[in-house]
C-alpha cells in the first residue's frame, strides 16, 4: 500500500492499484495538512479524502473524476463515482475545453460585444434580413446580352432590348457589358441623352475602371461633335488600361479628321507599343502611307494586317479599295476574293465587291455578287439599297421601288436607303414624293453625314425648281453640319454667280478658303449612281480623303520599308503595267464552286430567293442555329412520346 506523505505542497500525485492498474497523472489541490497530524493508509483514509475534496475549491466533476479508491474499499459513495477507462480520455478532453472557455471569457467579451453590435449592422449575418431572391449565375447575364442584342439586330425591338438590359444592370451593376451594348442601341435611335447618362452610369459603377465603356462614351461624343470632350474620354480609357487597341485607334482617327496626322501617328505607335500588332493599327497606317503615295510601305502595312488576322475582312477591303485607286484591277479582284474566303458570310465583302465590279460594267457579275451577299444577309437592308439602285441604273424603276420598300421594311432607321430612293424619285420627276423621303431621312438623324449629303441633295433639287431661297437655306443648313464640303460651297457658289451674284459668289468662295481646316476630296457627293450608296462603301475610303499636304511627317520605322523584299501577299508589284483589258479577264477564282462547297449555296436560286418577302414583324425571329440529331433519335424521341 502507498502511504500519503505529509506535504506542505498545494498537489500532489494521485495514484491507485486495482486488478486493471492504472495511472491517474492529473494533479489534484488540497488544503495543506497540520503538521502533527499522522500518516494513515490508503484503506483506511476514504473518509478523510472526502472531507479534505469537501473543502477544497475543486468542482464537483473534477472530484468526481479524481477521487478513486481502491477495489478492496467497501463503500458505495466512492464507487458510485468511478469511470470507465475507456470514457477517460473523452471526458478529460472535454474539461480542458471547458476550463479553456471559461479562461478565455473574460478576455473575449469585448471582442464578443463589438461583433454582436456589428452584426446587427449586416443583414448577411441575419437570414430572416436577407432578401429571399438569390443572383443568378453570371452564365445568365451572357445569355441575355446576346438576346438583347438579336432582338434588337434582327427585329428592331429596342424597348425589349433595352428593358432587359436594365434587368442585367440592377443584377450585375459591375459588369461593363450592358452598359456598353445599351449604349450602342441607344445611340442607334439617335437618343444621344440617354447613351450619354448610361455611359457615365457604367463608368460610375465600375469605378472608371473600364475602357470599353469610357471608348464608346467617346466615339459618341465625337460623333457629336464633341471633339474636346471626345479626346478627355479617349484618354481616360487609355488610363484605364493602356493595352485597350480599340481606344488608341479611336483616339488616332478622331485626330485624322482633324488634320492631327503627327499625332494620330503617336497614338498608333502608342497602341502598337501597349497592345501590341494589331490589324487595325496596321491597316490604319497603311492607309496613311497609301494618301502619302508611299504604295510600297502600304503595302507592307497591309500585309503584316493579314499576317495578325488572316480573317480580318476589312483588311482585305481596305487593300483592294487601295489598288482600285492605282487602278491595278486585278490586283484588287484577287484581294476580294481573298476577302470572301477569309470571311464568306461577311456582307462588306460580297457588297464591296459587287459595286466594284458594276462600276467596270460588270453588271451582271455585280449583280450576282449582291444577290449572294443578300442571300447570306436576308436582314441587311444596305445590300438591298445597292441592289435596288443597280437594278434602276440597268432595270426598271418600279423594280428598283420593290427593293427599296423592302430594304425600308428591314431597317426603317437606316437613313441611306431613304435618301437613295429620294434621289430616284427625284431623278424620275417624283419632286413630292423626293421631297417626303429627304424629310423622313432627315427626321432620323438631323447631325450625321447622311443628312449633309441629304440637305446638299435637296438644295440641288430646290434650285433646280426655282425656289432659291429654300435652296439657300438649305446649303446653309448642309454647312452647318459639314463646313468642309467643297462640293456644297461650289455649288452655292455657281447658284449665285447663276442668278447675277457675282460678289455673293466671290464673298461664298473666300469663306470656304478662310474657314477650311483640311482639304477634302468630296467625289462621294456627286449626285450619280453608285455614289448615293451607303457610306459603309465611302468608310473604306474616309481615310484616304484627308488632307495631303498634312502627310508630309514621315514614319520613323517605316523609312527603309522600301527597299525590304516582296512578301507573299504583295499581289500588285507585277500588275502596275497591266492593260486595262485586264479588269475584265476571267480569274481562276471559280464563285459557283465556292459558294456551292462553302455555303451549300446554289447560284440559280438566287433568284428565287430574292423574290420572297422580307418584311420585319414584332414577331420573335428564330435563331438560325439548329440542333443537329440523327434520324434515329428523332424516331425513338416519338416513340417515347407515344408510349407515355
Amino acid at each position: 500500500m502507498n502511504a500519503l506523505p505529509s506535504s506542505s505542497s498545494s498537489t500532489f500525485a494521485f495514484v491507485t492499484q486495482s486488478k486493471n492498474i492504472f495511472k491517474l497523472t492529473h494533479k489534484v489541490p488540497i488544503l495543506p495538512l497540520h503538521s502533527h497530524a499522522p500518516c494513515c493508509s490508503l484503506s483506511d483514509s476514504s473518509s478523510s479524502y472526502t472531507t479534505v475534496l469537501d473543502k477544497s475549491a475543486i468542482s464537483s466533476e473534477q472530484n468526481s473524476r479524481n477521487a478513486v479508491s481502491p477495489e478492496d474499499s467497501g463503500s458505495e459513495e466512492v464507487l458510485a463515482v468511478r469511470r470507465p477507462v475507456t470514457d477517460f480520455s473523452g471526458q478529460e478532453e472535454e474539461e480542458e475545453e471547458n476550463e479553456a472557455e471559461d479562461g478565455g471569457d473574460a478576455k473575449a467579451s469585448a471582442i464578443d460585444a463589438g461583433l454582436s453590435r456589428f452584426a446587427k449592422k449586416m443583414p448577411m449575418f441575419e437570414p430572416e434580413r436577407m432578401e429571399s431572391k438569390e443572383r443568378p449565375l453570371t452564365v445568365n447575364l451572357d445569355l441575355a446580352l446576346y438576346r438583347a442584342k438579336l432582338i434588337a439586330r434582327r427585329s428592331f425591338r429596342y424597348e425589349e432590348a433595352e428593358a432587359l438590359l436594365q434587368k442585367c444592370i440592377s443584377c450585375w451593376p459591375e459588369d461593363g457589358r450592358p452598359y456598353v451594348v445599351l449604349g450602342k442601341i441607344l445611340s442607334k435611335q439617335s437618343k444621344t441623352g440617354d447613351a450619354r447618362e448610361i455611359y457615365e452610369k457604367g463608368c460610375q459603377a465600375t469605378q472608371g475602371e473600364n475602357a470599353y465603356i469610357w471608348q464608346c462614351w467617346a466615339v459618341l461624343e465625337m460623333q457629336m461633335g464633341n471633339i474636346r470632350r471626345a479626346r478627355e474620354l479617349f484618354d481616360a480609357a487609355t488610363v484605364a488600361d493602356k493595352k485597350h487597341v480599340a481606344a488608341w485607334h479611336g483616339w488616332a482617327v478622331l485626330e485624322l479628321k482633324q488634320g492631327n496626322i503627327k499625332k494620330a501617328r503617336s497614338l498608333l505607335g502608342k497602341g502598337l507599343q501597349y497592345g501590341g500588332q494589331n490589324e487595325y493599327i496596321y491597316q490604319t497606317l497603311a492607309l496613311l502611307e497609301a494618301r502619302a503615295k508611299r504604295y510600297q510601305q502600304a503595302r507592307y502595312l497591309f500585309n503584316q494586317a493579314t499576317k495578325c488576322n488572316p480573317n480580318s475582312c476589312a483588311s482585305w477591303l481596305s487593300w483592294a479599295q487601295m489598288e482600285v485607286e492605282q487602278e491595278n484591277y486585278r490586283a484588287a479582284r484577287k484581294l476580294f476574293e481573298k476577302a470572301v474566303q477569309a470571311s464568306p458570310k461577311n456582307r462588306f465583302a460580297w457588297h464591296v465587291w459587287g459595286v466594284f465590279e458594276a462600276n467596270l460594267g460588270n453588271i451582271d457579275k455585280g449583280r450576282k455578287l449582291l444577290k449572294i451577299g443578300h442571300t447570306l444577309n436576308p436582314r441587311d437592308a444596305v445590300l438591298l439599297q445597292s441592289l435596288a439602285l443597280l437594278e434602276y441604273q440597268h432595270s426598271t424603276a418600279n423594280l428598283a421601288r420593290v427593293l427599296f420598300r423592302r430594304a425600308s421594311e428591314l431597317n426603317p432607321r437606316h437613313q441611306p436607303v431613304w435618301f437613295a430612293w429620294g434621289w430616284m424619285e427625284w431623278k424620275e420627276g417624283n419632286m413630292n414624293k423626293a421631297r417626303e423621303f429627304y424629310q423622313k431621312t432627315l427626321s432620323i438623324d438631323q447631325n450625321s453625314e447622311t443628312a449633309a449629303r441629304c440637305l446638299q441633295a435637296w438644295g440641288v433639287l430646290e434650285q433646280r425648281v426655282g425656289n432659291l431661297s429654300a435652296a439657300r437655306r438649305l446649303f446653309k443648313s448642309s454647312l452647318n453640319i459639314n463646313s468642309q464640303s467643297y462640293v456644297t460651297w461650289m455649288t452655292w457658289a455657281t447658284m449665285e454667280e447663276e442668278q447675277g451674284n457675282s460678289v455673293r459668289a466671290e464673298e461664298i468662295r473666300n469663306l470656304y478658303f478662310q474657314q477650311r481646316t483640311e482639304v477634302v476630296d468630296d467625289a462621294t457627293w456627286v449626285m450619280g449612281f453608285l455614289d448615293i450608296l451607303d457610306p459603309a462603301i465611302d468608310s473604306l475610303k474616309t481615310l484616304l480623303k484627308l488632307s495631303p499636304n498634312s502627310y508630309n511627317m514621315p514614319f520613323n520605322s517605316l523609312r527603309n520599308i522600301a527597299g525590304s523584299n516582296k512578301n507573299r501577299g504583295d499581289f500588285s508589284s507585277d500588275d502596275d503595267n497591266d492593260d486595262e483589258d485586264d479588269a475584265n479577264g476571267e480569274s481562276d477564282f471559280n464563285l459557283d464552286a465556292f459558294i456551292m462547297k462553302r455555303l451549300s449555296l446554289d447560284s440559280s436560286n438566287l433568284e428565287v430567293q430574292l423574290e420572297a418577302p422580307k418584311i420585319s414583324s414584332d414577331k420573335t425571329i428564330p435563331s438560325g442555329r439548329r440542333i443537329w440529331r440523327p434520324n434515329y433519335r428523332i424516331a425513338k424521341l416519338q416513340v417515347q412520346r407515344n408510349v407515355v
